[in-house]
């Protein structure tokens, strides 16, 4: 038993020293390398000179792009215009100097590649692209421009850049809110100064008994006269409803579209027709409410003759009961 445990060791060290490293075989790997290495030497300087001249070329096509859309007045579309063709450019450039480094690679295999990666990385950045495309669909489209004023996903403020990814705007407390295009390509924008006007208005409420003609006309007239209110469309004054309170009279007129001329404007037309109103003696009633206390301990509970807690009527009804009299005749027991 022992001679045979003594025995397999000793063979499995018999065949591991016959085990030799070919070193002869690795540097002739080596050599073969480097020889293939200086054999495409010329064909690497070529494919750097490509890139080099791709690299200016996408330069010059990028700096057309730009200048074009700047002409137009378009700047934003030109830089993402020539953002994507400097890039497609040097794609290009790439792929060619790769098929001189490497003859056997076909274009045709590298267009094949291109197109199962572009199917990888379009599912790994879905969301990327989404907001790339609808950015440059805004940006082919114009629905609104740099400087214009809009509401989207409630938020509203001044339109700064148009970005492939994002659109950001400022907001009239001097914020900056980042919106991605897709969300503002699919959701309603409110484009608040896409016309060179804007109406505004305001109810008044007048007292019931006080003429509403002659108020529609004074505040038609005291609006007028107000610093930035555009005599084109001219100020208008509606009767809109018969409210518990009074009369009710919506008051419109028109302005310029930014913020700042409809929020000022706004403030003058409300001081003015209030202190027109005034001066001409229109009731403009707060409203009122009657609050009417029933006792439903005395002997009186259930006959509502003997019952006074509002205003008498007239005749020989009895006087109103009042709330300090009861207070003070309890207090009056009790001491």
């Amino acid at each position: 038993m022992e001679d045979e445990t003594e025995a397999a060791p000793r063979e499995e060290i018999d065949s591991l020293a016959g085990v030799d490293a070919d070193t002869g075989n690795i540097f002739e790997k080596i050599d073969a390398w480097a020889d293939g290495f200086f054999r495409l030497l010329p064909n690497i300087a070529v494919a750097i000179v490509v890139l080099v001249l791709f690299w200016f070329l996408a330069r010059g096509v990028a700096w057309l792009v730009r200048r074009s859309g700047k002409a137009r007045g378009r700047d934003n579309l030109g830089n993402v215009g020539a953002s994507l063709l400097r890039w497609l450019t040097l794609i290009i450039g790439f792929m060619l100097a790769v098929t001189i480094v490497a003859p056997s690679i076909s274009p045709g295999d590298l267009f094949a590649g291109l197109g199962i990666g572009s199917v990888a990385i379009g599912f790994a950045f879905k969301d990327i692209l989404q907001n790339m495309l609808a950015g440059i669909l805004i940006l082919i489209r114009q629905p609104f421009e740099v400087g214009d004023q809009i509401v989207s996903g409630g938020h509203e403020g001044t339109v700064e850049r148009i970005e492939t990814r994002a659109t950001l705007i400022k907001t009239y407390d001097g914020r900056r809110v980042v919106i991605p295009n897709s969300d503002i390509y699919t959701d309603a924008v409110v484009v608040n100064t896409a016309f060179d006007k804007r109406r505004s208005q305001y109810d008044v409420l007048i007292g019931c008994s006080d003429d509403i003609d002659e108020a529609c006309a004074l505040m038609i007239e005291t609006a007028g006269k107000c610093e930035g209110v555009l005599s084109d469309p001219a100020p208008e004054a509606i009767p809109w409803g018969m409210d518990a309170d009074g009369n009710t009279i919506r008051l419109r007129w028109w302005t310029q579209p930014a913020r700042a001329d409809v929020v000022h404007v706004r403030g003058r037309v409300i001081r003015d027709v209030y202190n027109a109103l005034d001066a001409k003696g229109v009731d403009l009633p707060y409203p009122t409410r009657m609050v009417l206390f029933h006792d439903q301990t005395e002997a009186t509970d259930g006959d509502r003759t003997a019952q006074r807690e509002g205003w008498p009527v007239k005749g020989d009804s009895p006087a109103p009961r009042r709330i300090e009299d009861a207070i003070r005749k309890g207090a009056s027991k009790e001491s």
